[in-house]
């Protein structure tokens, strides 16, 4: 790639073809060099990551192409693509690095208040083997759902859907995962920190620190957006679920084994 410093698509379209035809003169025949686009706006991240709006005429952009960056990997959850690509939308069509800005702290901050669908949160791998050298997420999930029903648990070959649940402290990734449909059936509270800080930051910091520079992990990461944090609970919780409701003795508060409201002993007093 090269980089003309002119003002307008047509200069760089026209020197473009002329550096082409000038490094094929110099060539053996029949290898020639094509002049191939334009990319303007061009946001270079590093060698292999970079995006821009690619012209092959002045008149129209042809689409915005990604190279390297989070956009289509099926390994993260939905939520980072669909974030990356409209913070590129925003950077590279509007213009609007502000608005960029201020989407991406909106989802920051409706993930961390539980305002994001959970299908935005799923995340797929394919169980390609039972067992790995290290502990993987799905793995363990195939593992648990298995022995909860093993005929719909995941078999060889299935991509395993998941999502990361909130547990106790250093409680590994691996043993958070969790079926997604189990997690609605049962109320049970998303770990958004984790996808704040596996999913999301890093795929953030990449597109906005040459726009941001240094401060683009202050403005993005820390800040009022991501002081208020919202965590579901379940409906029913593990405690709850193996107690019910026992009356008391309206006279010495004990409690009674049916609907009476005075216990023997009240009643053998009076009498």
């Amino acid at each position: 790639m090269i980089k003309f410093g002119v003002k307008t698509l047509e200069e760089a379209m026209k020197l473009g073809r002329e550096a082409a035809e000038y490094v094929s003169s110099k060539f053996v025949s029949p290898i020639k060099l094509e002049f191939e686009k334009i990319y303007y706006p061009y946001l270079l991240i590093n060698k292999k990551r970079y995006a821009g709006l690619y012209f092959t005429n002045p008149d129209h952009y042809d689409k915005m192409d990604c190279k390297g960056i989070e956009t289509v990997r099926r390994d993260n959850s939905p939520i980072v693509a669909n974030m990356i690509n409209t913070c590129l939308q925003k950077l590279l069509i509007d213009r609007d690095p502000d608005g960029a800005v201020d989407y991406a702290k909106q989802v920051i901050s409706d993930l961390l208040c539980n305002r994001i669908d959970i299908s935005q949160l799923v995340i797929t791998k394919e169980l390609t083997k039972n067992e790995y050298a290290a502990k993987q997420a799905h793995v363990e999930l195939a593992n648990k759902m298995k022995q909860r029903d093993a005929g719909t648990a995941p078999k060889l070959g299935d991509r395993v859907p998941y999502v990361i649940i909130a547990a106790a402290k250093n409680t590994p990734a691996y043993a958070k995962a969790e079926d997604p449909i189990y997690v609605l059936e049962n109320s049970i509270p998303i770990d958004s920190s984790y996808y704040l800080e596996n999913q999301l930051s890093k795929p953030l910091l990449r597109i906005f620190a040459p726009i941001l520079g240094d401060k683009a992990e202050s403005i993005l990461l820390r800040g009022d957006h991501t002081r208020t944090k919202a965590v579901v609970t379940s409906r029913v919780g593990a405690l709850s679920a193996f107690t019910r409701r026992k009356e008391t003795c309206l006279g010495c508060k004990a409690v009674l084994p049916d609907s009476s409201p005075l216990c023997k002993h009240c009643t053998a007093r009076e009498a």
